[in-house]
């Protein structure tokens, strides 16, 4: 049995990263209200942008195409994949999982072709630099995470995908559900699909008069529909990220708490042993002394 001294130097140590872990999670927790409410606030514009461009579409003419190098689809030979990771770590299998669906990518599905990564988040970055080469880094964004840096990226994309530099980009990240559920997703970026159909309940687009026309209107709003998908997609990462964080430090205080209390009952009985042979000796030296 340990003696009392080591003992109570790890109740001690424990102790202290039972403070740390605590205060991380009540830390996390105040950025993860921010973040969630965030995405929860905008989902509804991007579904709402979303089902603008399905009603508008849908009431094109069968002649009509919508001329957009952004709706383009070319046979795909190389693919351009965004991997949305975080600086941070200390979240659990936030990161790991994110890379290890690239990973699967590379080995399967994206075996036969060129790719390139992106990466956003020094996690992400750090771990596939080991096995594949980095396009690009934007670890960056989140020190100003804004719409206007965000689109920065996205143009760039857009500009690659539209001078036929990539035939398909794809996004992976974890799509935020609650604080203790993030979905990591594989998502087709571009070439941007737009489907034709109504949502229920929706008002019929023939109930309105279109300026300038139809085909007009889509082409003009895909470039803000793709930028808005992408800053979706950072918010998504954003708010799981802290929901994982918190709930790592929460488990975290609760391993330390019962490391810390099996320690405590450790302590207790070396020093109960410890005062029994005290005793033990002292009563043994008073009978040979009578």
């Amino acid at each position: 049995m340990a003696n009392l001294k080591e003992i109570r130097t790890r109740i001690a140590s424990v102790g202290a990263n039972m403070k740390i872990t605590q205060a991380m999670k009540m830390v996390s927790a105040s950025k993860f209200k921010k973040a969630s409410d965030a995405i929860t606030h905008m989902r509804p514009y991007s579904d709402g942008l979303s089902q603008i461009l399905a009603q508008v579409s849908s009431a094109m003419s069968a002649d009509e195409n919508i001329e957009s190098p952004y709706t383009v689809v070319r046979d795909v030979k190389r693919v351009l994949v965004v991997v949305v990771t975080s600086n941070k770590g200390l979240c659990g299998a936030f990161n790991s999982n994110v890379v290890k669906n690239v990973k699967e990518m590379l080995a399967n599905a994206l075996a036969d072709c060129q790719v390139d990564i992106m990466t956003v988040g020094n996690k992400g970055r750090d771990l596939l630099s080991k096995v594949h080469a980095i396009e690009a880094d934007y670890s960056y964004l989140y020190d100003d995470m804004t719409f206007s840096n965000v689109s920065q990226m996205t143009t760039r994309i857009m500009d690659d995908y539209a001078t036929e530099k990539y035939d398909s980009v794809w996004v992976v990240y974890n799509r935020f559900k609650n604080a203790a559920t993030q979905i990591v997703t594989c998502e087709q970026f571009l070439p941007l699909e737009i489907k034709a159909t109504q949502a229920k309940g929706a008002a019929a687009v023939g109930d309105f008069i279109l300026e300038p026309d139809s085909k007009t209107i889509i082409e003009g709003l895909l470039p803000q529909s793709l930028r808005l998908q992408m800053f979706r997609v950072m918010r998504d990462s954003v708010a799981s990220e802290h929901g994982a964080r918190m709930t790592a430090m929460h488990k975290a205080s609760d391993n330390a708490k019962e490391l810390k209390d099996r320690l405590t009952l450790e302590y207790n009985n070396a020093r109960q042993a410890a005062i029994t042979n005290q005793i033990i000796e002292i009563v043994s030296g008073a009978e040979a002394l009578g």
